[in-house]
């Protein structure tokens, strides 16, 4: 059985004071079981939420990291360092990534594995955009993104991957992907993946992005293969981000 992951990515938001108010509330919350949960908030406040999450379900995750484990690299941050503060997940390939940062298919797969070599639980985002989805290339797209990387990690690295599947045109918009359109790109996601190992597939865990909100989460996470959700603007709130967190249960 593949436990349920939620996953809330504050991008370039969040403050202080939303961590200690995630932290106390997660303190006092009843959640479903089994569920992970993971938190993804800008650098500078990983160690207050370190601080502010013990105790609670929630643990921490990275939106990026550099391939290096030090050097010269101004403003950039290794899994090593990311290791020191608790990380545990961290994204590679998210679309924000790819198109302001030009972050193509190598450069995910050597962050990705950067993640692991930290032992940190990657992340792997991939998704289309509008134009490629209305061309009718979604699954060329897709799995193009999911094919580069895993062909290249040997088994035992492939079963600690985290696939999140999240439709460009959907993320921030208010646009979301019908079920159906979700379940079918995750479906062809685990049949690839059943091509290396039909054990790893059945084991792999997919999570939705784009717009999840606590009014669609429980028809989303309610698909064979959706297992969780990477989680934007409603992760910022509270109140919402508990309703996703029990649609998971």
């Amino acid at each position: 059985m593949r436990t349920p992951l939620i996953a809330g990515n504050w991008k370039m938001n969040g403050s202080a004071a939303l961590v200690e108010e995630f932290g106390r509330a997660f303190a006092e919350a009843t959640l479903p079981a089994p569920l992970d949960l993971v938190i993804l908030p800008p650098f500078p406040y990983l160690d207050a939420a370190r601080r502010a999450f013990d105790g609670t379900a929630l643990r921490l995750g990275a939106q990026t990291l550099n391939p290096l484990h030090s050097g010269a690299r101004t403003g950039e941050v290794s899994g090593r360092m990311l290791k020191e503060f608790g990380v545990e997940y961290a994204l590679a390939g998210h679309s924000e990534r790819r198109q302001l940062y030009r972050e193509d298919d190598e450069a995910v797969h050597d962050r990705l594995l950067a993640a692991l070599n930290a032992d940190i639980t990657p992340i792997l985002c991939v998704g289309e955009t509008l134009e490629e989805r209305d061309a009718g290339k979604t699954l060329e797209v897709v799995l193009r993104q999911v094919g580069y990387v895993m062909a290249r990690l040997e088994p035992g690295q492939r079963e600690r991957v985290i696939i999140a599947y999240e439709p460009v045109w959907a993320i921030g918009t208010g646009r979301t992907a019908s079920p159906g359109q979700a379940q079918e790109v995750m479906a062809a996601i685990r049949e690839y993946q059943a091509g290396f190992d039909r054990e790893l597939a059945a084991g792999l865990r997919l999570l939705y992005g784009g717009s999840m909100n606590a009014g669609n989460a429980a028809e989303l996470l309610a698909q064979p293969d959706i297992d969780g959700g990477l989680v934007g603007g409603a992760s910022l709130k509270v109140d919402d981000f508990l309703a996703i967190c029990q649609s998971a249960g």
